[in-house]
């Protein structure tokens, strides 16, 4: 289990750095346990190997001042646990995640945050995937793939991607090097 920890906390790291994320962005993390102890997705939720994961990320993540949004699994319809203060506006969902019911790290994230709220969907600013749990639908557009050093979390395979604002203006635009990270 401390493997696990290092390798969170690794790619957590690397995440912010690659991602060039800032004080008050959002990351969001799709995380299954039954892939990283090796089970097929959804068999084998495990709420202490969620609880080692999501308190190595969140370390590294409350040091950087980066709000973790942690995407629930399909039974919850990848609806997003996040703090109040990272939305204060949004529009919330009435779901408290369990387990074999929104998943374990998203759980985890509910018993652990100040003031948890349930959203449907955010436009996270970066993320992690840990397990094929596709995150995608949380990016803001344009997701950019990044490529960690950590490529598996225990057994399951590990994506990242950032995003950045749409190009618009053909040829002629001038960019804004800051935004193109």
């Amino acid at each position: 289990m401390n493997d696990i920890a290092l390798q969170a906390k690794k790619a957590a790291e690397e995440l912010i750095e690659l991602a060039h994320l800032k004080e008050g962005d959002i990351a969001v993390i799709g995380c299954s346990t039954s892939e990283v102890l090796g089970s097929k997705l959804g068999t084998n939720s495990s709420p202490d190997t969620a609880k080692i994961l999501f308190e190595s990320i969140y370390e590294v993540f409350n040091k950087n001042k980066i709000y973790l949004a942690a995407q629930c699994c399909e039974h919850l319809n990848r609806a997003i646990i996040v703090e109040r203060e990272a939305l204060p506006f949004a529009e919330r969902v009435n779901v408290v995640p369990q387990p074999k019911a929104g998943g374990s790290f998203a759980t985890q994230a509910y018993a652990h945050f100040k003031q948890p709220i349930a959203v449907e969907e955010i436009k996270a600013d970066a993320g992690i995937d840990i397990g094929a749990t596709l995150i995608g639908m949380h990016l803001k557009k344009v997701a950019v793939p990044l490529r960690l050093s950590i490529k598996y979390i225990g057994e399951a395979p590990v994506t990242a991607a950032r995003t950045r604002p749409k190009f618009i203006g053909g040829e002629r635009a001038v960019y804004d090097k800051e935004l193109m990270g």
